[in-house]
């Protein structure tokens, strides 16, 4: 998913110097996106108090929506390079097309993974017959510098594991969470995990100390570490935790993501991370002219132009503010 915002700015993300250390209860609220025509996403990452989570740098929450006479999620052909996309959908599908030649429909619960690296296009939508409801949500990992110039390409897992307990069942989107691991391609040290808990369960989910962590809300009501986390909110859970309480006020699914620290600063602006300004704007410029990101074929549809580059010097402000 693109991020579409046509008054996008630069920033500068990553590095250990903001990383809570010890465990925090940090609750981010999010922004309202407009995402096409008839989508509606509410932004986490970044977020005026949190910029990353590991390497999770971009974390977008929508619907549920109601498209049964709408045309739903319509992202034209779009540019990313030097990160991960990672498409997980509670209710609903969405047809991925790419400059790699992908053509692949995610449904619910269906790992679509797409690797960037030096470069790559997408479009994305509601496939002209689909389902009522689309709830999902959309996250981008940044790529370390060892690998942000890797070759595109493209995953899809429709079968992922799962660590069970009583009234708590976790799907393994990314990493590896209590032994269970996750097919898709990692490039650096992190978890992603769907969590599904039924009304009034209690659980302790084993964690990494050395990761920080956040918890998304996707439905219903939960506590986490006893802290109410309602649709569409995250709590920053900070490093330190060997173990996370959960409880279920109702029926709810959460998406835990973590991840070591990210050391490097990274910029970030619109669909793209580089580590200079000067990077991005190359990036723009290779765009607009149509050369390094490929064309995605079969899409009717014009792809989106860039964004002018802000007139003001890129200014590093670390992974909060």
């Amino acid at each position: 998913m693109s991020n579409l915002d046509d008054q996008a700015t630069l920033s500068v993300c990553g590095g250990r110097g903001f990383v809570a250390a010890e465990p925090v209860r940090e609750l981010l609220s999010p922004r309202t996106v407009k995402l096409g025509a008839s989508t509606e996403v509410r932004r986490l990452l970044p977020n005026l108090g949190r910029r990353m989570v590991g390497a999770w740098c971009f974390v977008d929450h929508y619907g549920p929506d109601d498209i049964a006479d709408e045309p739903g999620m319509q992202v034209p052909p779009h540019p990313h390079m030097g990160l991960q996309t990672v498409s997980w959908l509670h209710e609903g599908e969405v047809l991925h097309r790419d400059s790699v030649g992908s053509l692949q429909t995610v449904g619910a619960r269906e790992l679509g993974l797409m690797t960037s690296g030096r470069g790559i296009s997408h479009s994305e939508e509601s496939p002209t017959s689909h389902a009522k409801f689309l709830h999902g949500a959309q996250l981008w990992v940044a790529l370390p510098d060892a690998h942000r110039t890797t070759e595109p390409h493209f995953q899809h897992h429709a079968d992922l594991p799962a660590v069970t307990a009583p009234g708590v069942a976790a799907t393994v989107i990314l990493g590896t969470l209590d032994g269970a691991a996750s097919p898709g391609t990692t490039y650096s040290p992190l978890v992603g995990a769907d969590l599904t808990l039924t009304a009034g369960a209690e659980a302790g989910l084993p964690l990494d100390p050395d990761f920080e962590y956040a918890v998304l809300a996707m439905s219903g009501e939960a506590r986490v570490d006893g802290v109410p986390v309602l649709p569409g909110s995250m709590l920053y859970l900070g490093c330190g935790r060997t173990e996370l309480p959960l409880r279920a006020v109702s029926d709810a699914s959460l998406l835990l993501l973590g991840g070591e620290p990210f050391e490097e600063e990274i910029v970030m602006f619109w669909n793209w991370i580089g580590r200079s300004g000067e990077e991005i704007a190359q990036a723009r410029s290779d765009w607009m002219t149509g050369t390094r990101f490929g064309e995605v074929k079969g899409y009717d549809g014009a792809p989106i132009p860039a964004p002018e580059l802000p007139a003001t010097p890129l200014k590093p402000r670390g992974r909060r503010r």
